[in-house]
């Protein structure tokens, strides 16, 4: 049998319990020895789950990375692989650092840290969303009114002509109006980004706005989809305006019944716990937002050219698309301090959306409690 690492290396050390990444005790045989507590909300797993596990059948890396660690074991030096998609099982994969090193004291033990890449990079984005939507409203404000008005005259205007023409003209003018109200119904589009109220926030039921959404989209606009539910039963209340998530929801679940086109398609809802999510907010103090939604498609994906900036206002990748309904729901969920990202790839787009808990504040004063207990 293989000797296995004294678990009071770590347990007994009050360091290893409060660190915030990651860390995963691998031992001379590639099983699992120990995991922290970030580490259990990471893998979304339990201790007692992972204990003795294979570690690569337990923690997904996208690279080849079994020669590499064997080497640094070997020659107890250590390892850093950056940028590389890491999940497990029970959980979707994030980019992600890791860091590999050999444990002082314990032959063939080795510890693994995994740092996601989702404080820098969201603040950065998310300031950019801000700023863009910024200039959209400015410009709304600016010209709505001095383009509406002269629009309801050429309509007008249309519509007088076509009572004293033939049948072939009426085409021309039938074009002019219609293409007059798009236009009108654009400017509404960018006036409504503009003029969102200031969310209401409470305590929301989030499973209660996910059947709302299926419920409306089934009856309307996604009467073409197969709508799955893949719910997680105790996930606790979110914080957060009920109207304004249900039109997020209704958005996402829209512009994926639109991809599929009429040949329909699958939409999962997916709700699920996050312990260790956490976003970095600009006082730089840490943001928990362990409440998960994914709406998962298995359409076309996004247009390659535009995947990066689908949260920006007026980029779209559908012929006649506005690009503000992403922007909305952006502008919607970062007004609600929380988080959302999008990955997509022929065949399945995931655009997840990350809140925190109703009683958040209550939480953390209760952790913060037992510490100064402890």
């Amino acid at each position: 049998m293989t000797e296995r690492p004294d678990r009071n290396l770590t347990e007994e050390r009050p360091l290893w319990a409060s660190l915030p990444v990651p860390s995963v005790l691998i031992a001379p045989d590639d099983t699992i020895a120990d995991v922290n507590a970030a580490a259990e909300g990471f893998l979304n797993a339990s201790h007692k789950a992972v204990y003795g596990q294979p570690v690569w059948d337990i923690i997904a890396v996208d690279a080849p990375l079994e020669d590499a660690f064997a080497k640094a074991r070997a020659r107890g030096t250590t390892l850093f692989v950056n940028d590389v998609d890491v999940g497990s099982g029970q959980r979707a994969p994030l980019q992600c650092g890791l860091q590999i090193a050999p444990l002082s004291g314990a032959a063939g033990v080795m510890i693994m840290m995994i740092s996601p890449r989702e404080l820098a990079g969201r603040m950065t984005q998310n300031h950019s969303v801000k700023s863009a939507a910024k200039s959209a409203i400015g410009m709304a404000e600016m010209l709505a009114h001095e383009i509406k008005n002269p629009l309801a005259g050429i309509t007008g205007a249309a519509q007088l002509l076509s009572m004293n023409l033939s049948q072939d003209d009426l085409e021309l003018t039938d074009l002019i109006v219609a293409e007059s109200r798009r236009i009108v119904k654009l400017l509404e589009q960018v006036e409504q980004f503009g003029n969102l109220t200031t969310p209401v926030r409470e305590a929301v039921n989030l499973h209660d706005v996910l059947d709302r959404a299926r419920r409306s989209a089934l009856l309307g606009f996604g009467a073409h989809m197969k709508i799955i539910e893949d719910y997680d039963p105790s996930l606790p209340a979110a914080l957060g305006d009920k109207d304004q998530l249900l039109q997020v929801v209704l958005n996402l679940v829209k512009n994926a019944s639109e991809a599929a086109g009429g040949r329909g398609g699958t939409i999962r809802l997916h709700s699920y716990y996050e312990h260790s999510f956490r976003l970095r907010r600009a006082d730089g103090q840490g943001m928990a937002l362990p409440l998960q939604i994914e709406v998962i498609d298995d359409g076309p994906g996004l247009p390659e050219n535009i995947k990066g900036d689908v949260f920006d206002p007026f980029v779209s990748g559908r012929e006649n698309g506005t690009g503000l309904g992403l922007a909305l729901v952006s502008k919607i969920i970062s007004e609600h301090g929380g988080w959302i990202s999008v990955d997509s790839v022929p065949g399945q787009t995931v655009f997840r959306i990350s809140l925190p808990r109703a009683d958040a504040n209550t939480e953390a004063a209760r952790v913060a409690a037992n510490k100064e207990s402890g």
